[in-house]
C-alpha cells in the first residue's frame, strides 16, 4: 500500500561565538546526513583562500546585496564585522517543502529573524565554548585572523554568548564528535514531530478501525 506520510525539511540553526567550533560541527554533520544540506548565504565578505564560491558562500558586492535586498529576495539579512550576509528565500522554501533538511551558519541576527518568519520550521542550536580561554586558543590556532581581528572577535564573543537562552538547546562543545552526535540526536527527534509529518492525519484514517 502506498504511504501518505511525508514531512517537511527541518530548518537547523547553528549558532556560537566565532572560534567555538560551529563550522567544525556543521562540516561533519553534512558527511554523516545526506538528507541534509547547508542553506548557502550571499556575502559582501572577501573570499578566503580555501572557500569556494557557490559552495561556502555566495560572494557578491555591497551594490549587488544592497539590489537583491530592495527585491525583497532573503528571508534574513544581517551586517557583522562590517560585512553582510543574507539567505535566499525562495531556496529555502523550495527545499523545505520538498522535504529537504537544510543547515544554517548564522549568527544569533539571523537566526531572530528566521525564527520570526518561519516560526516552527526552525530549530535552533547555540554553541558554547567549554572556556574564554579555549574560545581564545581556537581563534589562534585557525590562523585566519591577525591578531587585531582575535582581539575583536573576543570582544564580540561576549555580547554573543548573552542570546543563548533565546535558542532551542545549547550545547557546550567540549568535544568535536560528542557534540555532533548530539545535534544528530536533536535533528532525529525534530524530524518525528507531528507537526512535521504532512499528511499523517490522512495515513492514520486509512488504518482507522473505524473503516
Amino acid at each position: 500500500m502506498k504511504t501518505l506520510r511525508k514531512n517537511k525539511g527541518v530548518m537547523l540553526v547553528l549558532s556560537s561565538p566565532s572560534g567555538a567550533g560551529k563550522s567544525s560541527i556543521c562540516k561533519v554533520l553534512l558527511n554523516l546526513d545526506k538528507n541534509l544540506s547547508l542553506s548557502i548565504s550571499t556575502t559582501t565578505r572577501k573570499k578566503r583562500p580555501n572557500e569556494i564560491s557557490g559552495i561556502d558562500y555566495n560572494f557578491v558586492s555591497i551594490n549587488e546585496f544592497h539590489n537583491k535586498l530592495n527585491k525583497n529576495e532573503f528571508i534574513e539579512h544581517a551586517k557583522v564585522f562590517d560585512n553582510y550576509y543574507g539567505t535566499d528565500k525562495s531556496l529555502v522554501e523550495t527545499k523545505i517543502n520538498e522535504g529537504k533538511d537544510l543547515l544554517f551558519d548564522i549568527d544569533w541576527q539571523g537566526a531572530q529573524q528566521l525564527r520570526e518568519k518561519m516560526g516552527e520550521d526552525i530549530v535552533s542550536v547555540f554553541i558554547l565554548p567549554p572556556s574564554k580561554q579555549e574560545l581564545e586558543s581556537r581563534l589562534k590556532k585557525r590562523g585566519q585572523d591577525s591578531n587585531e581581528i582575535v582581539k575583536k572577535r573576543m570582544g564580540e564573543a561576549t555580547s554573543e554568548i548573552t542570546h543563548w537562552a533565546e535558542y532551542d538547546y545549547v550545547i557546550i562543545n567540549e568535544d568535536l564528535n560528542a557534540s555532533v552526535k548530539t545535534v544528530l540526536g536533536i535533528l532525529h527527534s525534530e524530524r518525528m514531530k507531528r507537526i512535521r509529518q504532512i499528511g499523517l492525519g490522512e495515513f492514520v484514517r486509512t488504518i482507522s478501525l473505524d473503516n
